[in-house]
């Protein structure tokens, strides 16, 4: 029991010091195309920024409104930010390159969840942060309705802290099912730091995970960020 514990530090004290470097592409992606989309066409702004850790595994979790969040917290957080993607992305020779750079796993289409949770914690391992949408799907309302444990479970598993972000705005700038966007403002709000589950027992996660849709939510409540907090 004592060297199993011992090995659970182990993991968790490598997991905190390791910290992946920006690749030259996800800088390219990040800054050249992602800034201008984000700071300019949707008025782009973050608050809570110093609640980021720098380095280290960190579960990101944030409400899902439209196709816009996963580069644009990508970008808005200040390191890099892993995402699964579908593994037929994979095969396409020129976006490979490009997603494989900005820290995207693949996930088979149908595969079971430990599968995802199996490839997020490796990433999680390798010091990433790790972006998990907390309904995991798009909700047309933007807010966290229907939350999943799995980010809950990442963090169990590997000990990383949990980040919980509110995009506020991205369901109504990309709806579901539109073909071109609106330009409307889109902000970043990023809470305090959760602590990741004591166990992995189911109502551990459960607690963790309301936790987060809480805080999530009052984040959106908040709405847009005041011009004076600039």
């Amino acid at each position: 029991m004592i060297l199993e514990q011992f090995k659970v530090l182990s993991i968790n004290e490598k997991i905190k010091q390791n910290r992946p470097r920006q690749s030259f592409v996800y800088g390219c992606v990040s800054y050249l195309l992602v800034f201008p989309i984000f700071r300019l066409l949707f008025r782009g702004q973050t608050i809570g920024i110093s609640n980021v850790p720098k380095g280290g595994g960190l579960v990101v979790v944030s409400n899902h409104g439209s196709h816009l969040d996963p580069p644009i917290l990508g970008h808005a957080l200040g390191r890099p930010v892993a995402f699964m993607a579908k593994s037929e992305l994979f095969k396409v020779p020129i976006l490979s390159l490009i997603i494989s750079a900005c820290g995207a796993y693949p996930v088979n289409r149908g595969a079971g969840d430990r599968e995802a949770i199996r490839n997020a914690s490796n990433r999680l391992s390798e010091g990433w942060a790790t972006g998990v949408f907390l309904d995991g799907t798009r909700q047309e309302n933007g807010r966290v309705n229907d939350p999943k444990a799995g980010a809950a479970l990442l963090a169990a598993r590997t000990g990383s802290p949990i980040l919980p972000v509110a995009i506020v705005n991205s369901h109504r700038a990309f709806p579901k099912g539109s073909l071109l966007p609106r330009f409307v403002s889109i902000h970043l709000r990023v809470g305090e730091i959760i602590q990741p589950p004591k166990t992995k027992k189911r109502e551990d996660l459960t607690y963790t995970t309301k936790e987060i849709q809480i805080s999530i939510n009052s984040m959106l409540d908040k709405g847009l960020i005041p011009k004076i907090l600039n």
